[in-house]
């Protein structure tokens, strides 16, 4: 069937926009009319001259949709009728795009399908973790509960993306400032002392050693030494991206990343509370214990992390327990099986793992806060010894003539 993009105004005379499939236009037309639209222009998807739309954003933040799933659950624990919900939220989306997602869901309920069918339509805003615990709010009759608790899922998944990346805004911006620095020197500063110290060497004087390399590595990057590796820098970052993407590179990256030796266990922890948070909202939600392991296995963000839930989610299919895969693995530390092991035996494994995420989340602030705390004085100090031994070679050459001038008075 295809799909028809379409303008029109609504019951309130607004500007409406967005896609729907129908077999023809009138089809369409009837279908629009049912929701109290007008319209006024459609065209197939496929068929029609497709003009950019720059600054459209094709892309829903985690940010908006836990707002929204937040409103979501209010609005339907107050007893509010589940597309007048859609409607309500569709037209307060900023997001033109969003708008769109939630308009087609709610025609889609409205004819008849289930809000968690409506919703894995749109993959690229709804992820499986979503949509089937979702399933199991519409199965159990508890939706906004359900709601509630993925609001607070992507919200602490948020506010642990923001933490990591407040963390590197510091380090990479003393970094950027100190190349820019430096690049300044080498290419600006530099060439101007050479020709002052070309104009006062004698014959057969040489340069101080510092001094030469300072002026070498000056002359190659105001040269094409520059473009090169710059040209370089590009290319590798290109090519470890492109890398990345196979099997293989991702596999290997992302064991190095776990190896590395101040990043890793940081990485580290970040993924057992991943695992642990969304593990546990899964389990306390009503979805089936593999379903879950695969749905948080899909959810990882590293493909180590990601084969190891999968070989823990074999061995409960074979009939095993929870905790002897998760040791065998070596991926997760010995407290979280431990600690894993305790909560199968009490029956309460998700609130067991709903500690655990609390307890690494806590463990990743602190350790970001460390390392903060050590990178600090360890980039000042490394832009202050840089700078200032190229500061000193260029002076090298005025001391060593201060030195002549003084003996040759004597």
């Amino acid at each position: 069937m295809p799909t028809y993009a379409f303008k029109g105004r609504n019951r309130l005379n607004e500007l409406v926009s967005g896609e729907r499939e129908a077999a023809t236009q009138d089809e369409l037309r009837a279908l629009l009319r049912r929701e109290q639209i007008v319209m006024t222009q459609a065209s197939e998807k496929g068929r029609e001259i497709a003009l950019p739309k720059l600054g459209r954003r094709k892309k829903v933040k985690a940010g908006e949709l836990a707002v929204f799933t937040r409103q979501f659950s209010v609005m339907i624990d107050a007893g509010l009728p589940l597309v007048q919900c859609l409607d309500i939220l569709a037209e307060q989306q900023q997001n033109p795009f969003f708008k769109d997602v939630l308009r087609q869901v709610r025609a889609n309920v409205e004819e008849g399908s289930t809000l968690f069918a409506a919703l894995e339509k749109h993959p690229k805003v709804f992820d499986g973790l979503y949509t089937h615990m979702v399933e199991a709010g519409e199965t159990g009759g508890v939706l906004d509960l359900i709601l509630q608790r993925l609001a607070t899922l992507i919200e602490k998944v948020v506010k642990l993306k923001r933490s990591i990346i407040s963390a590197s805004i510091y380090p990479a911006a003393v970094v950027l400032v100190a190349i820019g620095a430096i690049a300044v020197i080498l290419v600006v500063v530099i060439p101007q002392f050479q020709q002052i110290f070309l104009g006062l060497l004698g014959p057969g004087e040489a340069l101080p050693l510092p001094t030469r390399i300072v002026v070498g590595l000056s002359n190659f990057l105001a040269g094409w030494g520059g473009l090169a590796l710059l040209v370089s820098l590009i290319g590798a970052a290109v090519g470890i991206g492109y890398y990345y993407k196979t099997p293989r590179g991702r596999w290997q990256i992302d064991a190095l990343l776990l190896r590395a030796p101040i990043f890793g266990p940081i990485l580290r922890k970040i993924a057992v509370a991943r695992f642990a948070r969304i593990l546990s909202t899964l389990m306390s939600s009503g979805v089936p214990i593999l379903q879950s392991l695969d749905i948080t296995a899909k959810t990882a963000g590293n493909v180590i992390v990601e084969d190891a839930i999968l070989k823990v989610r074999a061995g409960v299919e074979r009939g095993e327990n929870f905790v002897d895969p998760l040791k065998a693995t070596q991926v997760f530390p010995h407290m979280v099986a431990q600690m894993v092991g305790v909560g199968e035996q009490t029956g309460a494994l998700d609130a067991m793992l709903g500690k655990i995420a609390d307890f690494y989340e806590e463990e990743v602030d602190s350790a970001i806060a460390d390392l903060l705390a050590m990178i600090e004085p360890v980039l000042i100090a490394f832009l202050g010894i840089t700078i200032g031994s190229i500061v000193i070679s260029m002076y090298l050459p005025l001391f060593t003539l201060i030195g002549k001038l003084a003996s040759s008075t004597k």
